[in-house]
């Protein structure tokens, strides 16, 4: 069947994860509380990245592509799903569906292969920080984040088109709460072994490259850890790894679920329940866990609060320049050379003095941007 005699029907109807029960309209509550606090924390490290200037390095940049590519996420499915709830209308137009398809897939794909980056970012941060300002400067994060948004919009294309060229059948109920490609393929009146074939290879990339990248990353980071002298510090290091890797467990775990499985013997309700940890969850977590528990987020977010009480102006780009040579700077500068000549052990007293130092290295380098690191190669 043709774009064309497609477009003579209707479209779909979204039958929803919520009915009208008590639990289900304080499930559906929940929600509402989950998409509020995704969109305030999204937004919020999208603006303070952008804004403030301490916050322009790699790793912040980084983290600003995920909040705007999480901020988009959540808003591509839950809008329409609390609509439908709301208003008693399950339907969705054949384009809102192509739509859907094409945000979320290219959304999915692009975190995918950003987190791969993120992961690789803070892999060199902490093996290899004397060449962080070369491995990760501007034009290669630049680069790294154009390519993740590149190759997920390329995949979405691919399978929106697909998934809209097939003929629907029957009363065309998606048992979705938003149009998902499988819960599609499941209405379709053709053959689609060969396009699930073709969403198998493309999730293997996708999925298991990023993931392949992002195991190699943590690994070696915890070698690095397990080799310092400072039991603090290693409790910090680990305890960060942890966090992030939950995250990423979060998304990337659900996705294989859903999209790595065969066709034959699927469940909609556990494909409903299990795609609201990726879509609607992870989202709100990212910038709880990855960003917005950093002491140098919260300082940015007062001195935001303090310049708009004052009527002060802030800069409007999130790139970041070279570090700049003036008095504010000598302290971290002084704080690089006294590490150095601390992990040599040859003017610290103490050896508590050596691993406060080393708690204090693996700390900045692995929560926040390595600006120490890279203000002592300059």
């Amino acid at each position: 069947m043709t774009w064309g005699n497609q477009t003579a029907h209707s479209g779909f109807i979204l039958l929803g994860i919520f009915g009208h029960s008590p639990a289900h309209v304080f499930l559906f509550s929940l929600v509402l509380v989950i998409f509020t606090v995704a969109l305030l924390g999204n937004s919020t490290m999208t603006l303070l990245i952008c804004t403030d200037a301490q916050l322009h390095t790699p790793m912040y940049f980084l983290l600003s592509n995920l909040s705007l590519m999480d901020l988009m996420l959540i808003c591509t499915s839950v809008p329409k799903m609390a609509y439908n709830y709301l208003s008693g209308r399950k339907s969705i137009s054949l384009v809102g569906c192509g739509a859907q398809i094409f945000f979320y897939v290219s959304l999915l794909g692009a975190e995918c292969f950003l987190l791969a980056a993120m992961a690789y970012d803070r892999y060199v941060a902490i093996c290899h920080p004397l060449r962080y300002p070369v491995l990760m400067s501007q034009k290669v994060c630049v680069l790294m984040a154009t390519s993740s948004w590149i190759l997920g919009s390329l995949d979405g294309i691919i399978e929106a088109a697909t998934a809209l060229s097939f003929p629907y059948c029957g009363a065309r109920e998606v048992a979705h709460f938003f149009c998902d490609v499988p819960a599609l393929l499941v209405l379709s009146c053709a053959d689609t072994l060969t396009f699930e074939r073709v969403i198998f290879v493309c999730c293997v990339i996708m999925l298991l490259f990023p993931v392949t990248v992002i195991i190699a990353s943590y690994g070696r980071i915890v070698l690095a850890v397990i080799r310092m002298g400072s039991t603090e510090g290693r409790r910090k290091a680990f305890a960060t790894c942890s966090s992030h890797l939950l995250v990423v467990g979060m998304y990337f775990g659900p996705a294989m679920y859903i999209y790595m499985r065969p066709m034959s013997g699927r469940s909609p309700a556990q494909d409903r329940m299990v795609s609201v940890f990726y879509t609607i969850l992870t989202p709100m977590l990212n910038p709880l866990i990855y960003s917005l528990r950093n002491t140098e987020v919260a300082r940015a977010l007062a001195k935001a609060l303090a310049r708009s009480k004052t009527g002060g102006r802030a800069g409007h780009s999130c790139l970041w320049d070279a570090p700049p040579r003036s008095p504010l700077l000598l302290q971290p500068i002084r704080s690089c050379a006294s590490l150095s000549r601390g992990l040599s052990h040859s003017s610290l007293e103490t050896r508590d003095e050596v691993e406060e130092q080393e708690e204090e290295q693996v700390e900045s380098a692995f929560i926040l941007p390595s600006r120490d690191f890279m203000l002592c190669r300059a």
